[in-house]
């Protein structure tokens, strides 16, 4: 079994892989001040509820966007599942050529969407993952990522206006009515859910007219179930995209931790 960990900005989500089958997924909340001990009794306690599979768990890899948390779940993993982790971040196989003009400025979260979307449906495509922020991304057919856009969050964006504004409440997410909101929170709706959709569509035909013309968008992340009805162009939705990508990495790159942990990888069976 392969542990697939993503550290984003609000959640850690985190996937158990049997094979290629991803049998198990849990979010938690991310929080900076919390240390290797308490992650790990927590993530350990979780997966003891669902199973006893912490001994079959035979690798892990992890990427994150919140720098201080990384070497944090590193500690963790070799402490409590005695195993060597991969970090996504530079140097990592991908099967990608990254064009941005300083790579170590990609997100983690935009590398792994970026390797899953490229092997699961080709390329060129375009990668628009809802999140606390809203990424874009593009790879062109010679499978070269090219860079993006990035976008407030719905939650992040209506959170931020509630502080500012004092008469605006906060919000929760439904599906929407008519665009002329007649309350507050109708109108406030209406623009979370047909603004992030037009801003989507906007944003994708400007994406595939530099592309050259027509490409594959595959969507994800934890907000995409909102917008993804009322976006014309997007043609895919895969909630687990980065976890899928995860897997696709440990495999890309499972004799080099391997070789740091001082083993050797298995060799296949003659002929």
């Amino acid at each position: 079994m392969i542990l697939a960990i993503d550290i984003g900005n609000t959640n850690i989500v985190l996937g158990l892989f049997d094979g290629e089958e991803l049998i198990d997924q849990t979010r938690i909340s991310t929080e900076i001040k919390k240390t290797a001990d308490e992650y790990g009794i927590l993530i350990f306690s979780i997966l003891k509820l669902r199973a006893e599979v912490r001994t079959r768990i035979k690798g892990v890899i992890i990427s994150s966007v919140v720098p201080p948390l990384a070497p944090i779940f590193n500690e963790m993993t070799r402490k409590y599942f005695d195993l060597e982790p991969i970090i996504v971040g530079p140097g990592l196989k991908t099967g990608l050529s990254i064009g941005y003009d300083d790579p170590r400025q990609v997100g983690a979260d935009r590398v792994v969407n970026a390797v899953a979307a490229e092997r699961i449906y080709g390329t060129p495509c375009i990668i628009v993952d809802f999140g606390t922020a809203v990424t874009f991304c593009a790879v062109d057919k010679n499978k070269r990522y090219l860079g993006g856009a990035i976008f407030p969050g719905i939650k992040t964006a209506y959170d931020a206006l509630a502080d500012k504004a004092a008469r605006l409440p906060r919000i929760g997410l439904a599906k929407p009515g008519k665009a002329i909101g007649r309350t507050t929170e109708e109108s406030m709706v209406s623009g979370a859910i047909y603004g992030y959709a037009g801003m989507t569509d906007s944003l994708v035909r400007r994406f595939k007219m530099e592309l050259g013309g027509e490409a594959k968008v595959i969507a994800t992340g934890g907000m995409i179930e909102y917008i993804s009805p009322f976006a014309e162009t997007i043609d895919i939705v895969d909630r687990d995209l980065t976890l899928k990508g995860l897997l696709m990495l440990y495999a890309m790159n499972q004799a080099n931790v391997m070789e740091m942990s001082g083993l050797q990888a298995e060799k296949p069976p003659p002929g």
